[in-house]
């Protein structure tokens, strides 16, 4: 993995970050059940890709669950600003482009660095909402451009 480029003190131009919020659902109940998304190698997550899983699963368990029977969060954040150094293109591009020189880039998204078996997302729900929050997680896996597994985090006796 590459160093993280985080210090937006320093970084002009930031674009803004597409996940509108973290936690969805019931909050403040206490649910027996718990399932997470991990990733199963170390990437890179686009915020694009965090917001699209978030709301697929979101979706998903808001029709099968009910807005009150589980508690979503979306446990990483993309710090990560990555950059770009577009190259011209067309007639006469050459005489304009400096090439490789002086290519550090300009920001142009920001990313979640995640490590093998790192949670991306945490879903609490009951016992009878078994299936549909392993459905959900699985929604949001096909969302991540990476390989994902989920695991029982609370209540695996509940589901044997």
């Amino acid at each position: 993995m590459v160093r993280a480029y985080t210090r937006k003190e320093y970084i002009r131009k930031i674009p803004g970050s597409r996940i509108v919020q973290f936690d969805m659902g019931n909050l403040s109940a206490e649910f027996p059940l718990s399932l997470s998304l991990a990733v199963k190698e170390p990437a890179q997550i686009k915020h694009n890709a965090l917001e699209a899983a978030r709301i697929a699963s979101n979706r998903y368990m808001q029709r099968k669950a009910g807005r009150m029977g589980y508690h979503l969060k979306l446990r990483v954040y993309p710090h990560h600003i990555v950059r770009e150094n577009p190259m011209a293109t067309g007639a006469g591009a050459d005489r304009v482009q400096d090439g490789m020189r002086k290519a550090f880039g300009k920001p142009v998204s920001s990313v979640a660095m995640v490590k093998p078996n790192q949670k991306v997302l945490t879903i609490h729900s009951n016992k009878k909402n078994f299936k549909d929050v392993k459905e959900a997680l699985r929604r949001a896996a096909m969302k991540l451009p990476v390989p994902c597994r989920i695991l029982i985090d609370k209540g695996e006796e509940l589901v044997k």
